[in-house]
């Protein structure tokens, strides 16, 4: 029984199959989506949608007794199960979230655009959760369509649209600080770094990265062409060596800092990349954005939000255009009615944050891309199909390389010259 509704919940594809239009027609109503006086009275698409890291998913499409503007036929339905994947089923927790925030965005008014919610309701004891949204129209009804992660090279304008996602970002979590969307929404939503990362990670000793930037070397003399020359250069690798030593002592110190800043803590989309987020443009040109897959919403420091929103962009994105980015970020965050951030300061959080996130994970990359793409070797630039066809080869070496750009080009070294030595205490074999 739903937590919130107290309905039962078809915990799978069959079951809801099983359930059929008297659950919709319960579970609509029950959430404000359906009128009383009006039904659904036919199921005319039921198809299973493959993909993502949870749950299993399903395209729906329904007639009603009485069609209405605003009434959504095209659904999409997301459970937090999968009874036939032990490791899928294990992030079923993660929709708890997912579902609160719905329910918080059905409430009129909501800051930003984010896919309408016909019901929503997670069982906690058992970690079942259904959550019934709009289908989005890509490539209809003036939406663009929708764009894969890191291939910004077939993105029309990356700039607005890198705009237009923090734009979205930046508008919630000002409205959440100005206490627009309730009082409860820091308690619902409170920090928890097991939820706002990719996972659990020992931090690493400084033998453990240099080795790491011992194996990078290997990768970027074997595949040169996949990596720009400034991050493959020996002077930069023999840098990067040094430097991480440097950050097994003070990565506490750069969490602490990031989780305790009150003043940058809001409300935000963990992962508000290009391929959770929907477009469309006005008759005057104006581009706007939606936001999709909230799995992760939380409170964090809105840094942690950025390079979320950012971590896949084009390398040149990053060097041409940041500075921009976090001033348009820093102006809607207060216009939306949060306080007023310093640039350079988030500018040295965001920096902070990709370094150590870097160092806990991108660069492990190499080995996860040859794995990927057993062909490497023959693989001679990025845009070779074999490595531009895998996602989590090309997203690996996206993010691997902005990250090496950044410290290239803004000087990490200097990132912790005013944090305290705190060393940790744990770290992996």
């Amino acid at each position: 029984m739903g937590d919130r509704h107290g309905l039962p919940i078809p915990a799978d594809i069959e079951a809801l199959r099983t359930a059929g239009l008297p659950f919709l027609n319960e579970a609509f109503r029950v959430f404000g989506a359906l009128a009383a006086d009006n039904r659904v009275t036919r199921i005319t698409e039921f198809r299973e949608c493959p993909g993502g890291s949870t749950g299993r998913k399903l395209l729906l499409a329904v007639d009603y007794a009485q069609p209405a503007a605003g009434l959504r036929r095209e659904l999409f339905v997301k459970f937090s199960r999968d009874f036939d994947d032990p490791i899928r089923d294990r992030a079923r927790t993660q929709m708890e979230r997912e579902i609160a925030f719905a329910q918080l965005a059905s409430a009129p008014g909501f800051p930003i655009a984010v896919p309408v919610c016909l019901y929503a309701d997670y069982h906690r004891e058992s970690g079942t959760g259904i959550l019934i949204t709009e289908r989005i129209a890509f490539g209809r009804e003036r939406i663009e369509p929708h764009y894969d992660k890191c291939l910004d090279d077939a993105l029309p304008d990356p700039l607005a649209h890198y705009e237009a996602l923090l734009t979205s970002v930046a508008r919630l979590a000002g409205a959440q600080r100005a206490g627009r969307l309730g009082a409860d929404v820091a308690e619902r939503f409170a920090y928890d770094p097991a939820l706002v990362t990719v996972g659990q990670r020992a931090p690493y000793t400084v033998q453990q990265l240099q080795n790491r930037v011992a194996r990078y070397a290997d990768f970027a003399e074997r595949h040169p062409g996949l990596l720009p020359a400034n991050i493959r250069a020996p002077a930069f690798i023999a840098q990067l060596r040094d430097e991480v030593a440097r950050f097994p002592a003070q990565e506490a110190a750069i969490r602490r800092q990031l989780e305790d800043d009150a003043e940058s803590s809001a409300l935000c989309h963990w992962n508000a990349n290009i391929d959770n987020a929907w477009f469309w443009r006005h008759a005057d040109g104006h581009l706007e954005c939606g936001l999709l897959d909230w799995g992760c919403v939380s409170l964090m420091n809105v840094a942690m939000a950025i390079w979320g929103a950012l971590s896949g962009a084009r390398t040149q994105l990053w060097d041409d255009h940041l500075d921009a980015l976090l001033a348009l970020f820093v102006s809607e965050f207060r216009a939306a009615g949060g306080p007023a951030l310093d640039v350079a300061r988030l500018r040295q959080q965001l920096l902070r944050y990709v370094a150590i996130m870097g160092l806990a994970w991108l660069l492990d990359a190499p080995p996860y891309i040859r794995a990927q793409v057993p062909e490497l070797d023959e693989v001679r630039d990025r845009f070779d199909p074999r490595l531009r066809g895998n996602e989590v080869a090309r997203v690996q070496l996206q993010m691997l390389t902005n990250f090496l750009n950044l410290w290239q080009t803004r000087d990490f070294g200097s990132l912790l010259d005013d944090l305290p030595v705190v060393p940790n205490t744990a770290h992996l074999p």
